[in-house]
Order: structure tokens, then sequence, then C-alpha cells
């Protein structure tokens, strides 16, 4: 049984009074209609019209108009440091997510990648932290191939 449902997603900043909140890896928080368990065990169906990149702190709205906080699951990432604009080329070539800071970037966790990164000399460290990589530069969110 499903507890609430959902066909509206309310971007960061738009929305207030949550009245609940789920946490959601960044591959959970790609979707189009899903079954999501919340912070306090309801079910809320998410059914939206098509595949949406929910956000950190973006909210679905519910039928009756209040909102459900998603935040972003801790995950096992790579923190990388070194050269960094060198580094962000290859990272991006392969089409691998990515969370940039000043003095790091954050990547999933994949070996492949790992081999690759150490061979271009980067530093490396196992972390476990929120992963909100960076939005396609056409639009909000992901994107997928150069059709753009």
């Amino acid at each position: 049984m499903v507890d609430y449902s959902c066909h509206n997603i309310r971007r960061a900043g738009h929305w207030s009074g949550n009245f609940d909140l789920c946490v959601l890896t960044y591959d959970e928080r790609f979707l189009r209609r899903k079954v999501i368990k919340t912070a306090h065990g309801e079910t809320l169906l998410v059914d939206l019209e098509h595949t949406t990149s929910v956000e950190n702190g973006d909210a679905f709205e519910l039928t009756d108009g209040r909102v459900i906080e998603c935040i972003a699951a801790d995950e096992d990432l790579y923190k990388i440091t070194g050269d960094l604009v060198r580094l962000v080329w290859h990272i991006g070539n392969r089409h691998t997510p990515c969370q940039m800071a000043p003095d790091h970037v954050l990547i999933q966790r994949n070996h492949v990648m790992k081999g690759m990164l150490e061979k271009l000399g980067a530093g490396i460290e196992e972390v476990h932290w929120p992963f909100t990589p960076e939005g396609g530069a056409y639009g909000h969110g992901r994107t997928h191939g150069h059709a753009h």
C-alpha cells in the first residue's frame, strides 16, 4: 500500500514546510516512476510525466500540497586531487558524473576510473559523503550523449 503520491517536483528554494524527508543516492534521484520510503517509514509513489533528476534540497509535492524533502545520501566516493584541469578533462571525456570543489573533485567509486586517474598522477582518497555532481550545461540535471 502506498501512503502518498507525487506528480510534481518543487526545486530547492521554491518550497517551504516539509512534513517528511527521504534520503536518496545520486542514482536513486534520477526517476520517473518509483516507490520511495520516507524517513518516517511511509511509502511515496513518485509518478512524474518525464524522467527527472532530483537534486539535494528539492521536494516531492504531494497531491494534497504538502512536500517531502529529498536529501542526498552519503555514498562511496573518490576524492581526487592533483592537476584538476587535466584530471577533470579525462573524467568528463568518459562521461563520468563529477562534483567539483576548488581543491578536489568527487566521483563515484569505480576501479577502472581509479586506475586511470592513478596513472595520471591523481591523489585519491576514499570518502563517504553526499554526491551532488554538476548538471548538464544545457539544462537542469543530467545529460546523456551529445544530442543537446
